[in-house]
């Protein structure tokens, strides 16, 4: 019997491709890359969008864990916790002229932002500096289960003490 012909291999090399073999792998390329695209913009464009932020109620803790006469700062939340003989209030850590986080000099009784120099008193009034505005006074109240709260997001125009 003779032997049947075996079908033609493509070929792998440029120079054995034809012509419209070439056009058919660069157009078959071409149509894969545009799927792929079209697939990553739809999945993106599906895909809840959702910034988590945390919550602006912070629970400040006990009132017993402030010394009196106290500026104790949370870095974590950017607010100060401050105990006076009247009673508590809290203080926005952010520094009302370009948002820098300010610190607590105990030594001199001010409170200092490291980035252009403004400073403040414990109150949060503006004593020195490029400031345009007093540090502001936050919502503070006591929880039911006897933790100081603070509402990050409310600013208080009138200075309201906690008085434990």
């Amino acid at each position: 019997m003779p032997e049947e012909p075996k079908p033609a291999a493509l070929p792998d090399t440029p120079e054995e491709m034809s012509r419209r073999q070439f056009f058919v792998k660069v157009g078959v390329g071409s149509v894969a890359v545009a799927v792929l695209g079209t697939a990553a913009f739809s999945y993106e464009y599906l895909s809840p969008n959702v910034l988590y932020e945390p919550s602006p109620i912070v629970d400040a803790g006990k009132p017993d864990h402030y010394p009196p006469d106290s500026v104790t700062l949370d870095p974590a939340t950017a607010i100060y916790v401050v105990r006076t003989a009247e009673g508590f209030f809290a203080l926005s850590a952010i520094c009302t002229h370009l948002g820098c986080m300010t610190a607590y000099k105990p030594d001199l009784g001010i409170i200092a932002c490291p980035c252009h120099g403004s400073k403040f008193n414990k109150d949060g009034v503006k004593i020195a500096g490029p400031a345009p505005r007093p540090l502001p006074w936050l919502r503070m109240w006591l929880s039911d289960d006897g933790n100081l709260m603070v509402d990050r997001s409310n600013a208080v125009a009138i200075k309201q003490l906690v008085r434990v």
